[in-house]
């Protein structure tokens, strides 16, 4: 009989006992804001400035500085100057570390409105300029630890389109037209600004100075061809470049936030405002440019710029306290013929 053959049976083992859990990593610490002093009403500040180059900008600036301020500016060309530094707004390129070194951004970049014509492609400019240097801005501030406590942005009464017979104040609703379309993106760029920054959106009108609007004007003044623009009854929310640069400067201090109206306290008309610059450059004011003509040679631009009637109440400002040093349209087109504009 044969033998059966025994199997060995391996001999038990103990369970090998669970690994223990590797220890969870250390928690990663989160950057604190940046200590920021606490800003007084008289309280110097740096300011970031954009649009540095145009009429109000280079007013601005010069404000700034005989204020006290220290002044930095964006530019879109190589620096020239210790206070210069270079973005790309339409890339957003722009080092977030400039924002975390200035108490204030003052942004008044935009492709001017002067420009004629305004072709579709130059309406592109229009708004892109407006909306992509404003993103830029907001996104490099939300990219700090201790963003600006100021933003003080540039828009425009063109928001409340054609008005006829309305006061209009920060409070009206928005209009109808290009400008209040681009108004209205341009604004809701600017309100994306971080909570903790008080956001200033500058509804500026028509600006009675050496340059912008009221230069073409004087210069088809000078050669005689003083004009009535449409009926001449609209009304144009004006201000004098004193007074832009002046309301400017105390929204920086102030504590309003949202939009704020930047327009002269006494209302005027197209034609009280040609007629003065003509009796000012002893010219004649004795054309008369119809709706259509006007229509016609600057087709958009005279139906956005020159036509509408905004009768623009600087309701904010006046409860704020701000003293208007030129109250009529007449004292601003003074003003700019006698070349007092900011002193």
């Amino acid at each position: 009989m044969a033998s059966t053959k025994r199997v060995p049976v391996p001999s038990a083992r103990p369970a090998p006992k669970p690994r223990k859990a590797p220890p969870p990593p250390p928690p990663v610490p989160t950057a604190r804001p940046a200590a920021r002093r606490p800003l007084r009403k008289d309280s110097t500040l740096t300011v970031l400035l954009t649009g540095a180059s145009g009429m109000i900008g280079t007013a601005l600036q010069q404000r700034l500085a005989e204020a006290g301020h220290t002044v930095q500016k964006l530019v879109r060309r190589p620096p020239k100057a210790e206070n210069e530094f270079s973005w790309a707004p339409d890339a957003k390129i722009l080092d977030f570390r400039l924002l975390e070194r200035v108490d204030a951004v003052i942004n008044l970049s935009g492709a001017p409105l002067t420009h004629v014509p305004w072709t579709v492609r130059y309406k592109e400019q229009i708004l892109r300029s407006r909306v992509k240097s404003t993103q830029a801005l907001v996104e490099a501030m939300g990219m700090t630890s201790s963003p600006p406590p100021i933003f003080l942005s540039a828009s425009a009464v063109g928001i409340y389109g054609d008005r006829p017979g309305e006061r209009l104040t920060e409070e009206s609703p928005r209009g109808s037209g290009f400008l209040a379309d681009v108004v209205e993106a341009w604004e809701a760029a600017a309100l994306l600004a971080p909570p903790r920054t008080r956001t200033v959106l500058l509804r500026t009108g028509v600006v009675i100075g050496p340059a912008g609007a009221m230069k073409p004007l004087r210069l088809a003044t000078s050669f005689g061809l003083g004009a009535t623009i449409g009926s001449g009854h609209q009304h144009w929310p004006w201000i004098s470049l004193h007074d832009e640069v002046e309301a400017i400067l105390h929204l920086l201090t102030s504590a309003l936030e949202g939009p704020v109206n930047l327009a002269g306290p006494t209302p005027a008309t197209a034609e009280a405002i040609t007629r003065r610059l003509a009796s000012d450059l002893h010219r004649p004011h004795l054309l008369k440019l119809p709706e259509k003509a006007v229509e016609l040679g600057m087709g958009d631009l005279g139906r956005e710029l020159l036509l509408p009637s905004q009768q623009v109440v600087p309701e904010k400002l006046q409860q704020d306290g701000f003293v208007f040093r030129h109250t009529t349209s007449d004292e601003a087109v003074d003003a700019v013929l006698s070349g007092a504009t900011t002193g």
